[in-house]
């Protein structure tokens, strides 16, 4: 990647948190996952257009996602994550542990669930242990979540002065990892009312966030360069009046 594309990412995150009007907030956890289908020739990503009601990202294209849960912690999965994403999970973080690093990618597996009726993992006879709450599904359908297939490829925190704030983590997945899927979740009522997978290089027309706009530039360079676990994670945060990208 040549430092100019750097710097555009930069330049454009910064452009879009110019709005810094609103009271001060410690931003939340929070994890997003990104389903990626490489069987083509041009990789494809999964997004979905938020319901045009929401105050959060009005009828923008965006990827699953939401705030960490205490439950998250607590589930079960057939394989733990590789040990290149776990340590940089727990870098840049004030209470670095193996159980959180853990939560996040659990966070972005279940809120995929939530918000497509998607579930991620292996399939297998016997269903897994769970605490409850939406991963009741998962037993209902005898899907271990599967964290090795889960990659770690980008963290941004919100600019402060924003109405709402989070330390995002964002994963991607294979669309092999898709086990089961549960009809009727994404429609008009929804929080998001459709579904669409583009290719990367389609997606510039589209209605994005500049985060995810970013995101998906990085994730198409991840791709190009291997899209190895070992492979540097971009972290954008602001610094002063611009953002920074520094590589975990």
């Amino acid at each position: 990647m040549t430092d100019k594309m750097v710097a555009d990412r930069v330049r454009r995150m910064t452009e879009a948190g110019r709005d810094q009007s609103h009271a001060n907030s410690e931003p939340k956890d929070a994890a997003t996952l990104i389903l990626i289908d490489r069987s083509g020739n041009k990789p494809k990503v999964l997004l979905g257009r938020r319901h045009h009601s929401h105050k959060f990202l009005p009828g923008k294209f965006v990827f699953p996602g939401g705030r960490i849960e205490p439950m998250d912690m607590q589930m079960s999965v057939a394989k733990p994550l590789h040990p290149d994403t776990e340590a940089k999970l727990m870098q840049r973080v004030a209470q670095p542990s193996a159980e959180t690093a853990r939560a996040f990618a659990l966070a972005s597996i279940r809120e995929t669930f939530e918000e497509t009726g998607l579930l991620l993992g292996v399939k297998r006879d016997q269903a897994p242990a769970v605490p409850g709450g939406l991963w009741e599904a998962f037993a209902n359908a005898r899907v271990h979540p599967d964290l090795t297939a889960v990659h770690f490829v980008a963290r941004a925190i919100t600019p402060p002065g924003r109405p709402k704030r989070f330390d995002t983590r964002f994963f991607t997945a294979d669309a092999e990892s898709i086990a089961h899927r549960i009809e009727g979740v994404v429609g008009p009522d929804s929080e998001l009312v459709e579904l669409v997978w583009v290719p990367i290089a389609e997606t510039k027309p589209l209605d994005l966030p500049a985060i995810t706009s970013v995101v998906l530039e990085e994730l198409d360079s991840r791709v190009a360069a291997g899209f190895a676990p070992s492979l540097p994670v971009p972290f954008y945060y602001m610094d002063g009046p611009e953002f920074v990208r520094e590589l975990l």
